[in-house]
């Protein structure tokens, strides 16, 4: 039961992005359209969850003096399957993230997770973590991406919602991720203090 809380709480409670502010290089790097940022989000799901899951096998492995280097090693690994799927299979998504995607393998969430969970804890407890912390990443993302998507250019996942000509071409651009976000976190903290 107390995996489930781990869930819950990466996906709502401590949100990366929404309330922990961690990882808004890709953030706010990615998020110019929904599809954008769910590719972003799922890849970076994919990799805290693998790596969460080998670190938690191997945490007993290895030294203390080299745990920190360990973990970058096993997090590149699925990093770069990522990189090589993607490129593979879904090349304009792969072209549209670029330089995003081997920098997952500095995300601070990733090795935050690796090194204050995922060495800590059991397996099946870890591979829990990830999918939540990983999911709420990926809900936040596409959020983000879908906001500035419609106001910039009226559109959700490429499908019209109003002309084009009506979007503000600011949220497609960088300082519109910036507005975005502060207001979709403003909106995220009002409704956590009526709820308290």
């Amino acid at each position: 039961m107390n995996q489930w809380k781990n869930f819950s709480k990466g996906f709502i409670k401590e949100n990366p992005v929404f309330i922990l502010l961690l990882g808004m290089c890709p953030t706010l790097g990615t998020t110019g359209s929904a599809i954008n940022g769910l590719g972003m989000g799922l890849a970076t799901t994919f990799v805290l969850v693998m790596s969460n899951l080998v670190i938690s096998l191997i945490k007993n492995l290895i030294p203390d003096k080299v745990r920190i280097p360990a973990f970058i090693v096993v997090i590149a690994t699925f990093v770069t399957i990522v990189q090589m799927v993607m490129q593979a299979y879904l090349p304009s998504l792969y072209e549209s993230l670029g330089l995003f995607i081997p920098l997952i393998v500095v995300n601070c969430i990733v090795l935050g997770r690796a090194e204050a969970f995922a060495s800590k804890n059991s397996i099946f407890s870890s591979i829990i973590d990830g999918v939540g912390i990983g999911l709420g990443f990926a809900f936040a993302l596409t959020v983000l991406g879908s906001v500035r998507e419609l106001l910039g250019s009226g559109k959700i996942f490429n499908l019209n919602v109003y002309p084009e000509q009506y979007g503000m071409l600011i949220f497609i651009l960088a300082p519109g991720a910036f507005i975005a976000l502060g207001f979709l976190i403003a909106i995220i903290n009002r409704l956590n203090k009526s709820k308290a």
